[in-house]
């Protein structure tokens, strides 16, 4: 069976989908990538994949600085659109988010995300969606 191309990528630090109502990240499963940053550990990585009702999850690889890091993850946002949650982001991040075609949502949240953030990550997925209509 072909697993259908995802229509975008959500990369976040496991402890951003903490809390989460539940079925909301499984939710964006269907239609997009959620991938890991890995410097929380594996037992985060694994209780996101127990949540996600996942057998395996992707993980974007852990560099020595920030800024191969931040790198890593515009790599492999490659063309598609990208949701990408972090504490903060660098001028350089902001300025490629701003700048790069595909659509980029930059969520700021240093832990479980926020009612309001998540909000805000249905507001931009629900655009994406009517434009690919």
């Amino acid at each position: 069976m072909r697993v259908p191309e995802p229509r975008f990528r959500f990369v976040c630090l496991p402890s951003a989908l903490a809390g989460t109502p539940a079925g909301w990240a499984r939710d964006m499963l269907e239609e997009g990538e959620v991938a890991l940053l890995a410097s929380e550990g594996l037992d985060a990585i694994n209780q996101v994949a127990h949540n996600l009702g996942q057998i395996a999850v992707a993980l974007v690889r852990t560099e020595e600085t920030r800024e191969q890091q931040d790198r890593a993850v515009m790599a492999y946002a490659d063309t598609l659109p990208l949701v990408w949650v972090a504490a903060d982001f660098a001028d350089e991040v902001q300025r490629w988010a701003h700048d790069r075609g595909p659509m980029t949502l930059l969520s700021e949240a240093g832990g479980p995300l926020a009612d309001e953030e998540r909000r805000r990550i249905d507001r931009f997925l629900a655009m994406l969606g009517r434009q690919s209509e």
